[in-house]
């Protein structure tokens, strides 16, 4: 029966079908049936509830932290016609009840909430205890064990998973209340557990330092609202770590002190004589770390403090660069450890056992590699790198030496793969790394084996490159092959720009381009990019494979870019356009950028089936069939950033999707990984690299003005291995290629290293 609390405060019946009432402010309250839909992100809900005086169950949509069939809402808002869905009521605010009557009660301890009671378990202690049921869940868990099939442990189980659920409805409510979605709420409390709420009340900022996904912003609106003076200690304190974090993000490993103070005076409206209390007290916690810059050692002057260019490192970024440059001139400076080698009698025995003759800068590059304990093989596209590095390999494989192959994404280290026929990983694979436990593989617990070979290491981070100079075992080689041209890392440094200009470490520059790869127009246009040059592009012809489409508005080419994408490189190449053309573009944002287009792709290659379904999940939606990108290692699933796939099967009730990956994986994909899953159709040119596409199409304009960069452009034309088309103005073409400066990076690698 339904319960009589259920009246709502206000008529809830529906307008008549023809048309939607415009009067907000009407008010709803019944029991929760079923829950449709919930996005643990932003809290937004499908809701069928239960409504005094209404024959079929209404459909409420709104956002609420947590809710669950058998407690009651109270929600206000306005019916609307939903073109698929019918009439649905519109919240704009919703407020969860506990369950009341019986009936309610049984439903809440049915759906599977709380652990150790199902539909049978939540019928016997309704029956048994009545309303006073969760009371005693909650205060006198002990009578429990007077129902059948309750004993200690099951009654134990239902208790603490009772007062969890208790605790973490309480929290998400408070965050809710402070603009924090479910999903970081849910972070909160697994982090801190019962003490969530006293720590947020104590210091908000606390939450910007261990919980990913929450920054300085949301803890400061935190703050804020609690009364937190806005030049409290810990307020400064944590608005320098988020100067100093935030750089990183962009790629600093320090920041000289005077843009770290006015970086954050900005941000908090400060004055130095109010920040420099809070840097020294972080520096004398050894949160940060101060190194006088290079260019004053040794001429005395102010406190070390004091001195504006000083630079203040998180510390693992610091200790970072010192073990890199400690590893690097150590190993750069001594020769190779190898079993006995004719180097002159390799070389030409490697070059009849694989038919192809070597260029006089490849037998170098072999030659270094088997002389030396570290060397450094970079070069373009087209230059014989993968032949360099089979030559090397054979040659030492011949000799007994195992080598040991990674690369820093897994779509890299695939591509490596498959071109050495050696089994190649990923360095976090490598290096064993968990998420909770950090680098498996260290000084303590060195890797094993001789030769280590990192390929694309412009894609190799400061902190990424410390871990594996640390892990490598004593008597080590190391080879890195890279091309410098290339974007630098995603992560803080300029690792191989910083290594190349040092001279500590023995290099070989691959410039002669091989004669067949000469015939390429992708690799003529990446050398003439490379050089400086505008890129000449062929009409047509049976060997071009590469384009210009010249367009000047935005719609303009995005028109061009569906016509090259669903007709013409299907049509003269037979190529899938859903698997095997890549569209790159420079930025997220814009009409031109990743986020935009891939909603178009969508529509063109994967429209919307009624019968199929669809989710939202942020500025993404998802159906079944489209390709997809993972953007961060999931190492539970084995999943690393930069893998893609296609979604076979999508599921509102419970939310998950099953995607099958590179290499055939089938994989569910949980509501809490969904937000790791970005649709790829269109992908940014950073999230490229290390990939390689049948085809590749590209926007250039200059709507992504402040990204246009030699190497930018580079980089994407040279994720191309069939054919390549841009699509855009010549002016941003031009202003891209001019660009050959990089955006400047504050690191002390090069320091150290010379």
């Amino acid at each position: 029966m339904p319960d009589s609390r259920s009246t709502p405060s206000r008529p809830a019946t529906p307008p008549a079908d023809s048309n939607p009432v415009e009067a907000a402010g009407e008010a709803l309250r019944g029991l929760v049936e079923r829950v449709a839909f919930h996005n643990p992100d932003n809290g937004f809900s499908v809701l069928r509830v239960r409504v005094e005086g209404r024959r079929e169950p209404a459909t409420v949509i709104g956002t609420v932290p947590s809710v669950h069939p058998g407690e009651h809402v109270e929600a206000s808002g306005r019916w609307i016609r939903h073109p698929q869905h019918g009439h649905q009521f519109e919240t704009t605010l919703v407020r969860v009840i506990p369950p009341q009557s019986l009936e309610a009660i049984e439903r809440y301890l049915a759906s599977g909430l709380i652990d150790g009671i199902g539909p049978v378990y939540a019928g016997k202690l309704v029956g048994k205890f009545g309303a006073e049921v969760l009371e005693i869940i909650a205060h006198e868990s002990k009578r429990l064990e007077e129902v059948p099939g309750v004993g200690p442990k099951r009654r134990k189980e239902i208790r603490d998973s009772y007062l969890r659920k208790q605790a973490l409805h309480g929290i998400m409510v408070f965050l809710h209340q402070h603009g924090i979605s479910t999903s970081r709420a849910v972070r909160i409390y697994n982090t801190y557990g019962e003490e969530s709420l006293e720590l947020l009340r104590r210091n908000p900022y606390q939450l910007a330092e261990d919980i990913s996904g929450i920054g300085f912003a949301t803890a400061d609106q935190i703050a804020n609202q609690l009364g937190i003076e806005p030049q409290a200690p810990q307020r400064l304190r944590a608005a320098l770590m988020h100067v100093l974090n935030s750089a990183a993000d962009r790629g600093h490993v320090y920041l000289p002190r005077n843009e770290l103070l006015a970086q954050t005076r900005e941000l908090t409206s400060s004055l130095d004589p109010q920040l420099t209390p809070a840097l020294a007290e972080l520096l004398t916690c050894r949160q940060v770390v101060i190194e006088p810059d290079p260019a004053h050692t040794g001429s005395g002057g102010p406190d070390p403090a004091e001195r504006p260019s000083d630079r203040i490192y998180p510390p693992r970024l610091m200790q970072a660069e010192r073990d890199i440059a400690a590893t690097m001139r150590r190993l750069g400076h001594a020769a190779a450890r190898y079993p006995d080698i004719q180097v002159d009698k390799a070389l030409a025995w490697v070059q009849q056992q694989t038919g192809k003759t070597l260029s006089e800068g490849q037998a170098a590059a072999v030659r270094a590699a088997l002389e030396r304990r570290a060397l450094i093989i970079t070069g373009g596209p087209g230059t014989g790198k993968t032949t360099v590095l089979n030559s090397i390999l054979r040659i030492l494989e011949a000799k007994g030496v195992d080598p040991v192959l990674a690369a820093p994404t897994g779509r890299a280290a695939r591509r490596l793969e498959e071109t050495t026929g050696h089994r190649a990983v990923t360095l976090h694979r490598l290096l064993e790394f968990q998420p909770a436990a950090g680098f498996g593989r260290h000084r303590d617990r060195p890797l094993k084996g001789s030769l280590f070979i990192v390929d694309e290491v412009s894609m190799v981070d400061t902190e990424l490159l410390g871990h594996l100079v640390r892990a490598l075992p004593a008597g080590a080689h190391l080879l890195l092959v890279g091309d410098a041209d290339q974007l630098p890392s995603v992560g803080p440094g300029t690792v191989l720009a910083d290594l190349l200009a040092s001279a500590a470490v023995p290099v070989v520059r691959l410039t002669e381009v091989y004669r067949q790869a000469a015939r390429s127009w992708i690799v003529r246009a990446a050398h003439a990019i490379q050089s400086g040059r505008l890129p000449e592009f062929p009409e047509s012809g049976a060997e071009a494979d590469c384009f210009f489409i010249e367009r000047s508005e935005p719609e303009a080419i995005v028109e061009a870019l569906r016509k090259v994408v669903t007709d013409r490189l299907p049509a003269h190449f037979g190529l899938d356009p859903r698997h095997d053309i890549q569209l790159l573009t420079p930025m997220h944002r814009g009409s031109l950028g990743a986020i935009e287009l891939n909603r178009r792709l969508q529509d063109w290659l994967n429209p919307p089936r009624p019968e199929a379904g669809e989710i939202e999940r942020g500025p993404h939606r998802f159906r079944p069939g489209d390709r997809v990108m993972q953007t961060r290692n999931n190492y539970d699933l084995d999943l690393s950033n930069g893998d893609i796939g296609f979604i076979t099967d999508l599921r509102t009730e419970p939310l998950e999707l099953r995607v099958r990956f590179d290499g055939g994986r089938l994989l569910t994909i949980e509501p809490d990984s969904l937000d790791d899953l970005q649709p790829a159709y269109a992908i940014t040119i950073h999230k490229s690299q290390g990939s390689e596409f049948p085809a590749v199409v590209m926007p250039v304009h200059q709507q992504h003005y402040v990204m246009l960069q030699r190497n930018l452009l580079y980089t994407g034309l040279t994720r191309g291995r069939r054919v390549v088309v841009l699509v855009g103005t010549r002016e941003a073409l031009q202003l891209a290629v001019r660009r050959a400066e990089a955006s400047h990076r504050h690191t002390g690698l090069a320091d150290r290293l010379r």
